[in-house]
């Protein structure tokens, strides 16, 4: 595989084609974190440094907060020149009402369909055989981060899987730690139960319930399983009071919890932290019970626009997107992983290097949000912080849960 050098690649391959034709362009996005921050930085510089102007809308909150704010002004006429959406279905409506510009002359033109890996990818952006997005990242939730330090304090040897971590629970409470660190906040309860079911259940049942639709495997016994230990998950996690995802991830990176199930975009945090891979925290693909990734992401949609100028931008962005030096750049700060597969990440750390690896043997499973509606998603994710918060049993939450399947089907 190719290695590409930042320092000079970046300015020989984007600095001098559009310098002409330069464009304000408003981009909107939920990445307000440190680690985020430091990521989105290294897009708004290429494209600066390609001639064009990056004008930055942060949008705080996360996704749940941006993304009506996002379709609102796109919906009401006042769109934005680019905009974050996760992969899936999450711009679907607007693509269908004519709101999106079609890139497909851009991929094209850039050989995306050689390049993105894996191609659920792109076809996530696809619809009627026409591409509308540029991904720039796969994002995988199944992670457990863990905190050497807060064990090395608890005299505890640092688990290898979820099993372990359950069990070092009460010895962790007693130490002083919050064994589990989690957000209050409905998306993070969602993405644990989703990571809790991929580690207890595997991939085959995830595929069933997901892919497939078996309602009847969904409301089988390897699905209750993941229950009960979405139930463990709630009593280790039970005096976690922070609100934001990126506060929970300081509570493992600063010693006070034992670990985190969280993206891999909480690797920015860790590095903004000057943390070390391996030595000050602990990354396990797939709770360490199975390495197995959701292949997730983010990904820029492109409003249509009455300026022949700003859609020239757009595609000029768009193409930058997706550009090695670009790839390489971008994710390395982010600690997602690159959505092509001609590019060498030889300054990966330890816990990029675990992605790339099980990223390369295939062991991957789609997003949920490609999986179901944003309807289905949204009432799952109500039942989960119904669940942290509340004394529903495994069993009754289990019921609900299928029976919120069942209505997107």
């Amino acid at each position: 595989m190719k290695t590409f050098k930042l320092a000079t690649a970046l300015v020989a391959s984007v600095a001098l084609p559009s310098a002409v034709y330069a464009t304000d362009l408003e981009v909107t996005h939920w990445w307000t974190s440190g680690g985020e921050a430091a990521a989105v930085a290294e897009l708004a510089n290429a494209f600066n440094a390609a001639g064009d102007n990056w004008v930055d809308g942060a949008i705080a909150g996360g996704g749940s907060t941006a993304r009506p704010i996002m379709i609102s002004r796109i919906t009401g006429g006042d769109p934005m020149g680019a905009t974050q959406f996760n992969h899936g279905q999450q711009a679907l409506e607007l693509v269908e009402a004519g709101l999106m510009l079609d890139l497909t002359d851009v991929a094209e033109a850039e050989g995306w369909a050689d390049k993105v890996f894996p191609p659920s990818l792109l076809e996530a952006c696809t619809v009627d055989g026409r591409i509308y997005c540029a991904p720039v990242n796969i994002h995988s939730p199944e992670w457990l981060w863990l905190s050497n330090q807060a064990y090395e304090d608890a005299g505890l040897p640092v688990p290898t899987n979820w099993t372990e971590f359950v069990a070092s629970g009460p010895e962790l409470e007693a130490a002083g730690k919050i064994p589990l660190a989690l957000g209050n906040q409905a998306w993070q309860s969602n993405l644990a139960f989703n990571a809790i079911t991929v580690a207890v259940a595997g991939l085959d049942v995830w595929k069933q319930v997901n892919v497939e639709k078996n309602m009847d495997v969904a409301a089988g016994p390897e699905m209750a399983a993941v229950f009960t230990a979405v139930g463990d998950a709630r009593k280790l996690a039970a005096n976690s009071t922070v609100q934001d995802w990126n506060q929970a991830t300081n509570l493992v990176l600063s010693g006070q919890a034992g670990g985190q199930i969280m993206g891999d975009w909480a690797q920015g945090e860790f590095q903004v932290a000057g943390k070390v891979a391996g030595t000050d925290y602990t990354c396990l693909p797939g709770l360490g019970l199975n390495a197995y990734l959701s292949t997730g992401g983010d990904a820029f949609y492109f409003p249509k626009n009455r300026s022949a100028d700003v859609e020239a931008a757009q595609k000029r962005l768009a193409a930058l997107l997706v550009s090695p030096e670009v790839q390489v750049a971008f994710n390395l700060k982010k600690g997602s992983l690159p959505i092509r597969g001609d590019i060498d990440l030889e300054a990966a750390n330890d816990c990029m290097k675990k992605g790339l690896e099980v990223l390369a043997s295939g062991n991957l499973v789609p997003s949920g949000d490609m999986a179901w509606s944003p309807d289905v998603v949204k009432q799952n994710e109500d039942l989960m912080v119904e669940f942290f918060k509340s004394g529903m049993t495994p069993d009754a939450a289990h019921t609900q849960w299928v029976s919120n399947l069942k209505s997107g089907l």
